[in-house]
C-alpha cells in the first residue's frame, strides 16, 4: 500500500521542490533540535543527491567517516519510494552488514524517532541464510547436534502438518538461530546444490515464505549486493521457468560499500559445475520413456563428466587461505573438457527431438535443458580461458567446477545501468583523490554525476596510530602484546584479521590463556549481527573478525581499539590471480591498491562520532616496512608512531 509522503504536496506543487524545502527543515531544525549534530559535510551532500534523483542520473556520493550519509541517502529513498509507489533497494557490501542498518541502535530507528514516521523496511537476504527443511531432516537422522537438534523442535507446526497452510508464520532465517555456529548453520542451510523447484516441501519453505514477505514492502528493501546481483543474472530464467524474480520492481537502488559492486558481480554471475547433480537430472530423464539413441548419448556424457572431474581433482592445488583449489590445465583435461562441450551439444539437440515426441516429463526436461545450457557456457569459457576464471571446490559429498567471467562490465552496462531510475553508490573510498574513473570502467559507467566529502572529524585529537614490526616478535609474542592492550584498554577492542584461518590461530591461542577477565568472541561462534550486538553492548568485550573490515558501525565507549594484525591483501586465489594475470605490473596494479583500501576502511572503523576516541596497532612485516610503507603514511589520517 502506498504510504503517505512526510510533507504536503498538492497538486500544483513540484514534488523536487517540496523535497527540497522538507530536507533543509530537516537538517537545519528537526534534527537538531532531537541532539543530532549539525554537519556542513551531511548538508551539502542532501542537496547534491537532489539532482540524481530528480535527473534519475548515476551518482558517486563519496563521503568520509561521520559524513552522517547513510542517513541522507535514507530520507530520499524514502521520499522517492512513496513518490512513485516503488520501493526503494538499498544493496549493503554483504550480508552481515544487512543487519546493521536495521538495529535498533541504527539510522533506520534513529530517523523514525527524530521524524516521527513509520518506515516499511524489510530484509531480503541470500539464499544461503535460510533453513533447508531436507538438509535438516539428514541431520536430524544423523547424529545431530544439540543446536540442530533445537532448530527441528522449534519448526512451526504447519511445516509439518499436510493439511492446507490457513494460518501461517515467518521462519528459517539465520537470525532466528544465534546459537548456531557458522559451521552447525552450514551443515542445514540452503546450498546451491538444492534443487528448490522439485521440492516437495517449497510451499512451507522458510525461505519461500519471506520472499513474499519482503516483496510487498512499501518504502524500502534491504539486501546484500551478492543478492542484488543474483536477481539481475537470474530474473529471465526464473521468469522461464514459471516464478517470480527475487527482487520486485523497485524505484532506486542505493549500493552501500559501493566501490565493492564489482566483485559481488563476478561472484553473481559465476557458473557451478557440479558432476553429482548433472548424474542426478540425467538419472531423473533415464526413468522416462526415453528412446536408445538418447539414452546411450546420456551414458556418454556422464562417462566423459566423471573423466573430467577425475583429471580435475588429480591434479588440483590446494590454495591457502581458501577453500577454492587451483586447476592445473593439463592436455588431457583440456580434451575431455572440449568432448564432453561436444556430447552436451549433440545431447541438447536430441532433447528437441525428444520433446516432440511428448515422451519425457515436460517439467524435468525444462531443468535439464536449463542446467545443460549453464554447463555448455561454464565449459566454453573454460576452454577458451581468456574469458572466464576457473578454480575447483572439493567436500566429501560434493566435487564442483567453479568458473565466473572474467569482465563483467558489458553485462552491468545493459542489464542494470541502462533503466531509467536513479543509482546512488556511497562509500568513503569511491575514487582515488576524486577519480572516478577506474570504479567506472570496471561498472561499465560511462556517464555520472559526483561528491566528494571528507569527514568532519578531527583524527588528530581522536586518533592515536602505532606501527608493530612484526619480525621482531615471534608469533606468540605477538599475541601476549595483544593480550596486553586488551587488557589495558579494558576490552573494548576490535581485532581484524585477513583469513579466518589467522584467526582461528589466534582462538586457539586464547583458549589455553586463563588470564583474560574480559569475554572474546569471534567470527563464526554465532549468528555476527548477534555477535556484535554483544560486543556494542557489552562494553568490555573483545570481537574478532576477518570479514568487518567495512560497515561496522560502533560508536561510544565499547569500542576504543582497533588491532589490525595484518596488511589485507587481497587473497592468492583465482580470481585475484586472474587480474595479477591481466597486469602489466600486479602488485602495483591488483594487490596494493585493494590493500590501501581495505586498510583505509578498517582504520575507519575506530571513530564514529566526535566524541570517540582510541588506539589502532597496525602490524607489518618487516619486507612490508620497507617496500611501502610511503603508500600507508599516504592513507593515514594521522601521523603514526613506530614501535619497538
Amino acid at each position: 500500500m502506498k504510504q503517505p509522503l512526510p510533507f504536503l504536496l498538492t497538486k500544483t506543487d513540484s514534488f523536487y521542490d517540496r523535497l527540497g524545502d522538507w530536507i533543509g527543515d530537516v537538517f537545519y531544525d528537526l534534527l537538531p533540535e532531537k541532539g543530532f549534530e549539525l554537519r556542513d559535510e551531511q548538508i551539502y551532500m542532501a542537496f547534491q543527491l537532489e539532482k540524481a534523483f530528480k535527473e534519475k542520473k548515476i551518482m558517486f556520493a563519496e563521503a568520509g567517516v561521520g559524513t552522517g550519509k547513510t542517513i541522507v541517502y535514507l530520507l530520499y529513498a524514502l521520499c522517492y519510494a512513496r513518490y512513485t509507489g516503488k520501493p526503494a533497494l538499498i544493496a549493503c557490501a554483504d550480508e552481515s552488514l544487512i543487519e546493521q542498518l536495521v538495529k535498533k541502535e541504527g539510522d533506520i530507528k534513529k530517523i523514525e524517532d527524530a521524524l516521527e514516521l513509520e518506515i516499511d523496511v524489510r530484509l531480503a537476504k541470500a539464499r544461503d541464510q535460510y533453513l533447508c527443511l531436507k538438509k535438516l531432516d539428514l541431520e536430524v537422522g544423523k547424529k545431530a547436534t544439540e543446536g540442530i537438534s533445537s532448530v527441528y523442535d522449534t519448526l512451526p507446526r504447519f511445516v509439518q502438518s499436510q493439511g492446507s497452510m490457513q494460518k501461517f508464520e515467518k521462519y528459517g532465517d539465520r537470525k532466528d538461530y544465534p546459537f548456531l555456529t557458522e559451521d552447525e548453520w552450514k551443515s542445514i542451510a540452503w546450498d546451491s546444490l538444492q534443487d528448490c523447484l522439485s521440492c516437495e516441501l517449497r510451499h512451507r519453505c522458510g525461505q519461500t515464505l519471506h520472499r513474499e514477505y519482503y516483496r510487498d514492502a512499501a518504502d524500502i528493501i534491504v539486501c546484500s549486493h551478492d543478492f542484488y546481483m543474483e536477481h539481475i543474472w537470474t530474473k529471465d530464467s526464473r521468469k522461464r521457468e514459471g516464478q517470480r524474480p527475487l527482487l520486485p520492481e523497485v524505484s532506486c537502488v542505493i549500493f552501500d560499500e559501493g566501490h565493492l559492486l564489482e566483485y559481488a558481480c563476478q561472484k553473481a554471475l559465476t557458473y557451478k559445475f557440479t558432476s553429482e547433480t548433472l548424474e542426478t537430472l540425467l538419472n531423473r530423464l533415464m526413468s522416462n520413456d526415453v528412446r536408445e539413441e538418447t539414452l546411450y548419448m546420456m551414458e556418454n556424457v556422464l562417462y566423459e563428466s566423471e573423466k573430467l572431474f577425475h583429471f580435475i581433482s588429480r591434479k588440483a592445488i590446494k590454495v591457502r587461505g581458501s577453500e577454492r583449489y587451483e586447476i592445473n590445465k593439463t592436455d588431457e583435461l583440456m580434451d575431455s573438457a572440449r568432448t564432453l562441450y561436444h556430447l552436451i551439444n549433440q545431447l541438447t539437440e536430441q532433447f528437441v527431438y525428444e520433446s516432440e515426441l511428448f515422451v519425457l516429463n515436460e517439467y524435468d526436461l525444462r531443468i535439464v535443458e536449463e542446467y545443460l545450457e549453464q554447463i555448455l557456457y561454464s565449459l566454453k569459457l573454460f576452454i577458451q580461458d581468456k574469458n572466464g576464471i576457473a578454480w575447483f571446490e572439493m567436500t566429501d559429498n560434493y566435487h564442483t567446477l567453479v568458473i565466473m567471467p572474467r569482465l563483467v562490465e558489458e553485462i552491468l552496462r545493459e542489464e542494470v545501468f541502462s533503466k531509467n531510475i536513479p543509482y546512488i553508490f556511497s562509500s568513503a573510498t569511491l575514487s582515488n583523490e576524486g577519480d572516478f574513473s577506474y570504479i567506472c570502467k570496471s561498472l561499465g559507467i560511462n556517464e555520472y554525476l559526483s561528491l566528494r566529502v571528507e569527514s568532519p572529524f578531527d583524527y588528530s585529537q581522536q586518533m592515536n596510530i602505532s606501527i608493530h614490526i612484526e619480525d621482531h616478535y615471534p608469533k606468540v609474542h605477538k599475541w601476549a602484546e595483544y593480550v596486553n592492550s586488551i587488557k589495558i584498554a579494558n576490552g573494548k577492542t576490535l581485532i581484524l584479521f585477513n583469513t579466518n584461518e589467522t584467526m582461528l590461530e589466534f582462538k586457539k591461542y586464547i583458549q589455553q590463556k586463563n588470564d583474560i577477565p574480559f569475554p572474546i568472541i569471534f567470527e563464526g561462534d554465532g549468528e555476527i549481527s548477534r555477535l556484535v550486538e554483544q560486543f556494542q553492548n557489552n562494553e568490555e568485550t573483545v570481537l574478532c573478525s576477518y570479514h568487518l573490515w567495512e560497515g561496522l558501525d560502533i560508536p561510544g565507549p565499547s569500542l576504543s581499539n582497533v588491532i589490525i594484525n595484518e596488511l589485507p591483501f587481497p587473497p592468492h586465489d583465482p580470481v585475484f590471480e586472474a587480474k595479477r594475470k591481466n597486469s602489466d605490473n600486479s602488485f602495483y596494479d591488483v594487490d596494493l591498491p585493494y590493500m590501501l583500501l581495505r586498510l583505509k576502511q578498517g582504520i575507519g572503523r575506530l571513530i564514529r562520532s566526535s566524541s570517540d576516541s582510541g588506539n589502532i596497532q597496525l602490524w607489518l612485516k618487516k619486507a612490508e616496512n620497507e617496500i611501502i610503507m610511503e603508500y600507508i603514511k599516504a592513507i593515514l589520517p594521522v601521523e603514526a608512531t613506530f614501535s619497538n
